[in-house]
């Protein structure tokens, strides 16, 4: 890192109050100035003590780091004929395979496929000798890829760019002032790193002279997201953090960085891109399994996510002992605040005060595990130790991960039945094959749902198969409500794949509002399937498939592909989520106190939505005298309960007041009792036990 001093500063202080004068909303004030030094001061300091305990770990850690330069120059030894088996496959995947391509030729005017063949004639006309460099080759398939502005479908670099990162050691977030106007504030720094007057608060004006909001935006429309709040976002997140095994290396070895220091000083620091190696990832998506079958997952977030563990979580790594997503025996606290949790890596759980009165908050990072039923129990325990009175389920970052966990955990917040997302294969010969090849569930992975209808579509002409939800509708019901106070959403643009889908269920089930920090969600709607599971499929159980198109490919490539898509049910039944995403009943803008003060006044706004919303409550004790069952409710805020026993209807009570005792004959122990409470003839609460 080299950063200028106060001397060298100085003399660029002419030019950078030109530019000041020119875009003055974007200057923070002496007094604004003071506040946030004020205010990074105290975060530093909270912060202190747990970093000092942290940067062994974290030196260690960031040793294997080296420069940009130098990993690349060891970079590249794909032949031609292993190039021209890349593009081929490319094909294959997206004629074949990629359901959403008619509605991104449609929306994004793009061609992939004559992109390809293109590359592929040129390639044709190629020798050892003459073949360009192999960076160029990568970019142009990334390329290719990312016209489509789709996250589910990849082209995944070869060694050595699998599994590494390049990054910067530290983080931009943008956030808003009373006048709307953006900033983009330093949040954190990898522990050790210093530059003057740099830190959590000091504001970033240009980015290799650029200013920044037109280098997000520039960046951005690189790795294009499905929506304009998308590739705003991502474009800000990759400034500094690339996964290499999806996204092209950055073109500088440097960037030179101007900010407006803590103190208030102009102030320009030229920092070096690192590469080192990431975390692994949850689950080998390549194997058969119904895990890596059922994965709704952005791979670039999904990757990021554990690069910012990596470089600024230190904690949960040791707690997980350098694994992701993993479940602990012993519940775990990362901070004081802290519920104790067995999955520090998935969710953070606490208590938190707002301006509307105090409010549980699950922060849930990823749905990318590998036990769906483990993870919607953790949930329940966490949800069960909050307050009862008001829950924000904070998706905020969530790339997804396993499409079971996102849609077994809606049933707890609702009295409502879940009905899974129906998902579509798009219709050809390719996927009529494997679907017919595993029609009968040989294997854990059971596509006989879709067989029939992809069948038939030869003779009809249907575009896509019949629609059939992944998630079985038995898992996503088994256990009913759990929570039974109001709960708000919290979403924002880098919501993707099984958190979109998430986001589709609570909206399609009137669960509670949502709070977006931006006006969209990722809009990501599918079950994706990596080139290698689609290729193992043709070859298990055996024999193989001595027909299968698909080919292994070099040096751990990989290609990933949208393989089914998500379609919304409810009033928006049979819409679907790619493109779209899902949109929030109420927009908040982060101000500077959020991205510095624990999202203080997000939370102040989720805890104000909470307090509008009606707080129910309908509880149930049971006692037994003989084979008579007598039912003690509690209730406010309902009219009515009707009981059911083992799923029969019993009894349908008109309640006067908040207190009722019924009495039940002939029960036997071990049924199930299920109460299910109304309000002006709509189901609003419900709750399950054993008797």
């Amino acid at each position: 890192m080299k950063a200028t001093g106060k001397k060298a500063a100085a003399k660029k202080t002419a030019a950078r109050k030109s530019s000041a004068r020119q875009e003055p909303a974007k200057t923070a004030t002496g007094a604004k100035r003071a506040a946030r030094t004020s205010v990074a001061k105290r975060t530093r300091a909270a912060a202190s003590s747990s970093r000092t305990q942290r940067t062994a770990t974290t030196v260690a850690a960031q040793a294997a780091a080296v420069p940009l330069p130098d990993f690349l120059g060891s970079a590249g030894t794909l032949t031609l004929a292993q190039r021209t088996q890349l593009v081929e496959q490319a094909l294959l995947l997206l004629e074949q395979n990629y359901v959403h391509l008619p509605l991104k030729v449609a929306m994004h005017a793009v061609n992939p496929l004559q992109r390809l063949r293109v590359m592929r004639a040129r390639m044709e006309r190629q020798t050892a000798a003459t073949m360009g460099p192999e960076w160029i080759f990568h970019r142009e398939m990334s390329s290719i890829f990312h016209s489509v502005r789709d996250l589910h479908t990849n082209y995944l670099l070869p060694v050595p760019f699998a599994g590494k990162i390049a990054y910067l050691p530290f983080m931009i977030e943008k956030c808003y002032d009373a006048a709307d106007v953006e900033h983009y504030l330093i949040t954190r720094t990898v522990t050790g790193y210093s530059a003057p007057q740099f830190g959590p608060g000091a504001e970033v004006t240009h980015w290799n002279g650029t200013p920044i909001a037109r280098a997000v935006a520039l960046n951005g429309a690189q790795f294009a997201g499905s929506n304009d709040a998308a590739n705003l976002a991502r474009g800000l997140e990759s400034l500094t953090l690339r996964p290499l095994v999806i996204q092209s290396p950055p073109d500088e070895d440097w960037v030179t960085l101007s900010y407006v220091g803590l103190d208030g000083s102009a102030q320009e620091l030229r920092e070096q891109w690192k590469v080192t190696t990431n975390l692994p990832p949850m689950t080998d998506l390549d194997a058969i399994s119904q895990t890596s079958a059922s994965m709704g997952l952005d791979l670039d977030s999904d990757e990021k996510a554990r690069a910012k563990k990596a470089l600024y979580v230190r904690d949960v790594v040791e707690l997980e002992d350098g694994q992701s997503s993993a479940e602990l025996r012993t519940p775990a606290a990362v901070t004081g605040a802290d519920l104790p949790t067995t999955m520090p890596g998935v969710f953070r759980a606490r208590e938190v005060v707002t301006s509307s009165g105090t409010f549980g908050h699950v922060r849930i990072f990823t749905f990318s595990v590998q036990d769906p039923v483990a993870f919607r129990d953790e949930f329940v325990r966490l949800a069960a130790a909050l307050p009862q009175n008001g829950l924000i389920v904070d998706v905020r970052d969530n790339g997804g991960g396993h499409i079971f966990a996102s849609e077994f955990t809606l049933q707890t917040m609702t009295p409502r039945r879940i009905a899974p997302e129906p998902v579509q294969f798009i219709s050809t010969p390719v996927n009529l094959k494997i679907c017919r090849r595993h029609k009968d569930n040989p294997l854990g992975i059971d596509l006989g749902p879709w067989f029939d209808s992809l069948d038939l579509a030869t003779e009809t002409g249907a575009a896509y198969s019949a629609a059939k939800p992944i998630t079985p509708e038995d898992g996503a019901n088994d256990i009913g409500q759990t929570y039974h106070g109001p709960v708000v959403l919290v979403t924002d643009a880098r919501v993707y794949s099984a958190t979109d889908i998430f986001a589709a269920g609570f909206a399609d089930h009137e669960i509670g509002p949502i709070l977006g920090v931006d006006d969209n969600t990722g809009a990501g709607g599918a079950n994706v399937w990596t080139h290698g599971l689609l290729a193992a499929l043709l070859n298990e159980p055996p024999p193989p498939d001595e027909t299968s198109p698909y080919i292994a490919l070099p040096n751990g490539a990989n290609l990933r592909v949208a393989i089914r898509r998500t379609l919304r049910v409810g009033a928006l039944s049979g819409t679907p989520v790619e493109d779209l995403g899902v949109k929030p009943t109420v927009v908040h803008k982060m101000t500077e106190a959020d991205l510095l003060e624990g999202n203080v006044d997000l939370l102040n706004k989720a805890g104000s939505l909470l307090a509008a919303l009606p707080h129910r409550r309908l509880d149930v004790k049971t006692t037994f005298s003989g084979t008579t069952l007598t039912v003690a409710l509690e209730v406010d805020e309902l009219d009515r309960v009707d009981l059911y026993l083992d799923d029969r209807p019993i009894s349908s009570e008109d309640l006067t007041g908040p207190e009722l005792s019924i009495d039940i004959l002939e029960v036997t122990h071990g049924q199930l009792l299920r109460a299910d409470g109304y309000q002006a003839g709509a189901l609003v609460a419900s709750r399950r036990t054993k008797v």
